[in-house]
C-alpha cells in the first residue's frame, strides 16, 4: 500500500474513535443519567471524568491530526513529502492525546467512582454517610482486591445509582478507543517517515 493511501485510511479510521471517545466522556458527566450531580462536580463527579481525557486527549487532540493525516492521502498541497513530514508531527500530537485519554481512563477505572456511601466509623462505632471514593480509600473491605473483580461491591454506592458499573463501562470504551488511536497514530508516524523518504505514490510512477 502506498504511504499516501495508508495515510488516508488511517485518517478516516481516526474519526469514529475520536467521536466515540468524546461522547463517552461527556456521558460520564451525567451518572445515573441525571444532571443533578454536574451542579457540584468537584464533590459529586469522578475527578478523572473532569480531566476530560476522552474529550481533549482522545477527542480533539486526535481529531485535528486526523484531518491533516487524511489530507496527505488526497491529491493536493498535503500529498507530498512535506505533507508527510507534517503528518509525523500531527500524529505525534495524536499519540500524546491518546496517551492522556488512556491514562485518565485507567486511573478512573482503578480508583473507582465518586459517590455517596455509608460506612462504619470505627472510631465512633456509628454508621456515617459521605461523598467520596470508597473503592480508593482506607476502608478495610476494599483493601484485599480491586472492586473491578467483585461485582457485589458495585452496589456499595448509594448515589448515583449504578455509578460503579456506569463508570467501568464508559471508561472501558474511552480506554479502548484511545488505545486504538494510539496504535493508529504510531503507525502513521512510521508511515509518514517512509512517505518523507520514498514519496506518497500520488502518481502512477510514484513521487520523485
Amino acid at each position: 500500500m502506498c504511504t499516501g493511501k495508508c495515510s488516508k485510511f488511517i485518517g478516516i479510521s481516526l474519526y469514529p474513535f475520536s467521536v466515540i471517545s468524546i461522547v463517552s466522556n461527556l456521558i460520564l458527566l451525567f451518572p445515573d443519567w441525571k444532571v443533578d450531580f454536574i451542579k457540584n462536580p468537584s464533590e459529586q463527579i469522578t475527578p478523572e471524568v473532569l480531566f476530560l481525557g476522552g474529550v481533549i486527549g482522545g477527542g480533539i487532540l486526535v481529531l485535528i491530526p486526523a484531518i491533516h493525516i487524511q489530507a496527505t492521502g488526497r491529491e493536493g498541497c498535503c500529498n507530498n513529502r512535506c505533507g508527510m513530514f507534517l503528518s509525523i508531527i500531527f500524529a505525534a500530537i495524536g499519540v500524546a492525546g491518546s496517551v492522556y485519554g488512556f491514562a485518565s481512563a485507567v486511573l478512573g477505572m482503578v480508583r473507582g467512582p465518586q459517590c455517596y456511601y455509608t460506612f462504619l466509623n470505627e472510631t465512633t462505632g456509628r454508621q456515617e454517610s459521605t461523598w467520596g471514593r470508597p473503592f480508593y480509600s482506607t476502608l478495610e473491605q476494599f483493601n484485599d482486591e480491586s472492586y473491578l473483580f467483585n461485582k457485589n461491591d458495585w452496589n456499595f454506592c448509594d448515589e448515583p445509582k449504578g455509578v460503579a458499573e456506569f463508570n467501568i463501562i464508559l471508561f472501558s470504551i474511552v480506554l479502548s478507543s484511545t488505545a486504538i488511536t494510539l496504535v493508529l497514530c504510531t503507525i502513521q508516524m512510521l508511515n509518514g517517515l517512509f512517505g518523507c523518504l520514498c514519496g506518497t505514490c500520488r502518481s502512477k510512477g510514484g513521487e520523485a
